[in-house]
């Protein structure tokens, strides 16, 4: 019942932002600390953000700092993660994930960044 959908990837040239999202449903979504994760070909699946239940304590890696926001909607039950200046190397599948306890990994949704 607890479920997590994914969305919002596509194709986009190099420097091109896109803004992915994730509903939520099946739980108390406002309770829960939340986060954004990749798995590009060939790699292992790595933390991108997190987020805190309410927005009051953000994250991210390294690699995405200053371009990427993660931000949530707790009224709508929607993580975001906006995406900004885009290389070739964030193409990935992107996943949305409880922080401290983890559901099931859904279908996640492609990002392919290339000219």
């Amino acid at each position: 019942q607890e479920q997590l959908v994914e969305s919002g990837g596509g194709l986009v040239q190099p420097g091109g932002s896109l803004r992915l999202s994730c509903v939520a449903s099946g739980f108390t979504f406002s309770s829960y600390a939340m986060s954004w994760y990749r798995q590009a070909p060939e790699k292992e699946r790595e933390l991108v953000a997190r987020i805190d239940s309410t927005g009051g304590y953000i994250n991210y890696a390294d690699s995405v700092k200053g371009r990427f926001t993660i931000s949530r909607d707790n009224a709508k039950n929607t993580l975001y993660l906006q995406m900004n200046t885009l290389k070739p190397e964030d193409t990935a599948v992107y996943y949305c994930n409880r922080y401290y306890t983890p559901l099931y990994w859904g279908q996640g949704t492609q990002v392919t960044v290339s000219s």
